[in-house]
C-alpha cells in the first residue's frame, strides 16, 4: 500500500529531473513499495526525457504527459488525482534531497490526524541556508511582514497563522487538499502555496508544522531577481487575494511596503560592502510600478 506520493511537475526540465529523482531514491527511508513517484510533464514533447527516466528508474516512476500546459497548479492536480497515497509531497524538479525526510514526515502525519501541511528547511547549497523556507502572506502589513520574515527565518520560527511554506517542496494531506479544491487552476504560475495555505487555514485551522531539522536544496542561488517575475507574482497574488476577500489596493499597498524595506536593505548593503547590487535597480523599478498601480486604484 502506498504511503507517500511525490508529484513533480516538469516543463522542459531535462537538466534537473534526473538528479532530482536520483536524490529521491538515494535518500528514501521507507520501503520502496510504499513510495509512489509521479512526474507530470507539461512540455509539448515528453521525449526523450521520459525514455531516459524509464531507462534509469524503470517502472518506479509514473510518467504522465499532460494533455496541455495548463500551468503549475493544473499539472499538480493531474498528479494528485492519479496519486494513491494519503500523503502528498509536492516537489519542484530543481529540488535535491540531502538527507532522509520521508519517515519523519509520515510519522508526524500519523501521530497528528489534524496535521494538514508539513514544511522543511530550504537550503541554497549543502551549507548555505535559504531565507525562503516560509514567507508571510500578503494579508498583513508589508512592513511588519517583511520584518517578521527576517527575524523568523533566522530563528527558524514558523508562525502558521500568517506564514506559508515555499511551494518548491512541502508535504500535504491528500484528503484535506482535495477537500479544499486542490490547486487553483485559474493561476498559471506563482503564489499557489499562499492560496492553499489560506484555504486550508479557513477550513481546518492552523495545524501546520515546520521541521528545521529536515532539509532540502532548492537550486536558486544563481537565480537573479527579475522585474517580470515580480510582476507575474504580484498579478497572481492580487487575483487570489481578491478571490479570498482582500481588495486589490490592499495587496498593492502591502507589497509596496515590503518592497520599500527591501530597497532600504539593499541600499545599506551597497554602502557597507561598497559594491553594486543587481537587486537594487530591479526593486527600484518595481517600486515605480507599484506606485503606478496604486494610483490606478484611487
Amino acid at each position: 500500500m502506498k504511503q507517500l506520493s511525490i508529484i513533480i511537475v516538469t516543463y522542459r526540465s531535462e537538466n534537473d529531473i534526473y538528479d532530482c529523482l536520483q536524490s529521491v531514491y538515494k535518500h528514501c527511508d521507507i520501503p520502496q513499495e510504499e513510495l509512489e513517484v509521479i512526474v507530470v510533464d507539461n512540455s509539448p514533447e515528453s521525449e526523450p526525457m521520459f525514455s531516459t527516466i524509464s531507462e534509469r528508474f524503470g517502472q518506479r516512476v509514473v510518467l504522465i504527459h499532460n494533455t496541455h500546459n495548463g500551468g503549475y497548479g493544473q499539472g499538480n492536480n493531474v498528479g494528485i488525482q492519479r496519486a494513491q497515497a494519503p500523503i502528498i509531497l509536492i516537489m519542484n524538479p530543481d529540488v535535491r534531497l540531502m538527507k532522509p525526510i520521508f519517515g519523519t514526515a509520515l510519522n508526524a502525519f500519523h501521530q497528528h490526524p489534524q496535521l494538514s501541511i508539513y514544511g522543511m528547511q530550504q537550503m541554497l547549497s549543502p551549507t548555505e541556508k535559504s531565507h525562503n523556507s516560509f514567507i508571510c502572506t500578503d494579508r498583513i502589513n508589508g512592513y511588519w511582514g517583511t520584518l517578521l520574515n527576517a527575524v523568523c527565518s533566522r530563528l527558524n520560527w514558523y508562525v502558521p497563522s500568517c506564514m506559508f511554506f515555499s511551494g518548491s517542496c512541502f508535504f500535504v494531506r491528500r484528503e484535506m487538499l482535495c477537500a479544499i479544491g486542490m490547486f487553483d487552476e485559474s493561476i498559471f504560475m506563482y503564489g499557489e502555496e499562499a492560496d492553499i495555505h489560506y484555504r486550508m487555514s479557513q477550513r481546518y485551522g492552523h495545524d501546520m508544522k515546520y521541521n528545521p531539522r529536515l532539509c532540502y536544496i532548492h537550486l536558486t542561488k544563481e537565480r537573479e531577481l527579475e522585474l517580470s517575475t515580480l510582476k507575474k507574482t504580484l498579478d497572481s497574488c492580487i487575483c487570489q487575494n481578491e478571490k479570498n476577500g482582500q481588495p486589490r489596493h490592499v495587496t498593492l499597498l502591502h507589497r509596496w511596503q515590503s518592497n520599500r524595506l527591501q530597497l532600504w536593505r539593499e541600499w545599506v548593503r551597497m554602502k557597507l560592502l561598497r559594491k553594486p547590487s543587481h537587486a537594487y535597480p530591479v526593486l527600484s523599478e518595481y517600486d515605480k510600478y507599484l506606485k503606478e498601480e496604486m494610483q490606478k486604484t484611487q
